[in-house]
């Protein structure tokens, strides 16, 4: 075989197995989201995310997290969150809000969002993360499992970290709309089709109880609701009376069928750009 043979299969060799990326700069930026095709800790320079201060109606919620994420940055022992519950009541929005209101009070911490369908590269990642003087939230937003999907088994590899363990300077945390993170009727499946039902549905439920916290959240009332979008009001200075703000807020409600966090910021938007108030 010539030399110029032996330099074309070199060559498809180290473009099948191309060569280690460098390590990441986690003085780059607070905020990292993970990438793969290449591996990669992308720094996030700017959050996307509201003050905890305007988080309204999860003061539980709120302040358990806050304590369990600020032991955990102070280098004491933490748990995972699972933080579950009504669509647009605010889940990720508190884990962003928590993030900036301990980087405010002068704490290290690192956040790096993994997306659900990523979660097979979980071990790669905690790779980068592991041993590093850094203390890390890993954030999967949005985290559920349909018929079928087996990325639920890579999540162990972050809630036990298998037989290494899980690294002491990485917490997990994730929303969900679900409680167990899977439908009711995949687990039915599982117990009608499984050699041993009780098992197959002990392995899938107990995931949600590899979370030491569980934070629900709720629909809120119509009194929250409204106490929310005052309290954007107040925030970015927007003058609107009580009377007035009630009567566009509930019709507003009505249009849209739902009542929710979301559905009051959303609200307040379309209020501040009639209004010519900047909320950026």
């Amino acid at each position: 075989m010539d030399d110029k043979t032996l330099n074309r299969i070199a060559e498809a060799l180290e473009r099948m197995a191309p060569a280690p990326l460098p390590a990441p700069d986690f003085d780059a930026a607070d905020a990292f989201v993970w990438h793969v095709d290449p591996d990669r800790l992308e720094p996030v320079p700017e959050v996307s995310r509201v003050g905890i201060e305007l988080l309204i109606g999860v003061n539980r919620s709120r302040d358990t997290l806050l304590a369990n994420t600020e032991q955990f940055a102070r280098g004491l022992p933490a748990n995972n969150a699972l933080l579950w519950g009504a669509r647009g009541m605010g889940k990720s929005s508190l884990v962003k809000a928590v993030h900036g209101e301990l980087l405010n009070r002068g704490l290290s911490l690192k956040i790096v969002e993994l997306q659900r369908e990523d979660l097979p590269t979980v071990s790669r990642l905690l790779n980068h993360l592991r041993g590093r003087k850094e203390r890390f939230v890993l954030f999967c937003d949005d985290l559920s499992f349909s018929h079928d999907d087996q990325h639920y088994k890579s999540l162990k590899a972050v809630l036990d970290g298998g037989i290494e363990g899980r690294p002491e300077n990485v917490v997990f945390y994730a929303t969900s709309n679900r409680r167990h993170l899977m439908p009711r009727d995949m687990i039915e499946n599982e117990r009608g089709s499984a050699i041993n039902p009780s098992e197959a549905v002990e392995e899938k439920v107990s995931l949600s109880d590899r979370f030491g916290l569980w934070l629900g959240f709720h629909p809120c009332s119509q009194d929250e609701y409204l106490d929310m979008i005052r309290g954007y009001c107040d925030a970015y200075d927007l003058e609107i009376d009580d009377e007035t703000l009630r009567a566009e807020a509930i019709e507003w409600q009505a249009t849209r069928g739902s009542r929710s966090g979301r559905v009051a910021w959303q609200f307040f938007t379309d209020l501040a750009g009639r209004k010519g108030v900047s909320i950026t």
